[in-house]
């Protein structure tokens, strides 16, 4: 499965403390590397994950992943995290944050890590009004309804 993630750039960091310029950065999984700058998201980073698409609200496409993560396989989440939100129309001047952060061939998107959930959700979407950046401390399964596998 080709897929990427926004993760803090430093090691052991809480989501909501990355989230300024230049405290971020890109893991993709191996099929979805695109450069040597990005890390690696493992194998074992979802330990239980749904994939799912369609149409939204005004009949453009999205998809989405849902599911269980394991945070330790990825040294930059802290395990005990609450967590927070990554997307492409939020932040300052909605910009996004990261600013100027898309989905390939969706344009928007909005991610969620909840690492001590454990749990992460991600949907991109064509139409911005199927990637809601209003509901941030709702958690994933407000935001992007889906399977959660009733992550522990």
């Amino acid at each position: 499965m080709r897929q990427s993630l926004i993760v803090p750039k430093s090691p052991h960091t809480n989501i909501g403390d990355s989230e300024h310029p230049g405290g971020t950065t890109t893991w993709c999984s191996a099929k979805g590397h695109t450069s040597e700058a990005q890390g690696t998201i493992p194998n074992s980073f979802w330990t239980n994950v749904a994939y799912a698409s369609g149409t939204g609200k005004n009949g453009k496409r999205y998809a989405q992943l849902t599911g269980c993560i394991n945070p330790g396989t990825i040294d930059r989440l802290n395990p005990s995290d609450a967590g927070g939100q990554y997307d492409s129309n939020g932040g300052v001047g909605g910009i996004g944050n990261p600013q100027h952060s898309t989905c390939a061939n969706y344009g928007h998107y909005v991610e969620i890590i909840e690492p001590a959930g454990p749990r992460a959700c991600i949907r991109c979407c064509e139409d911005v009004a199927d990637c809601p950046t209003n509901m941030d401390t709702q958690g994933c399964p407000s935001v992007i309804p889906g399977n959660y596998f009733n992550c522990a």
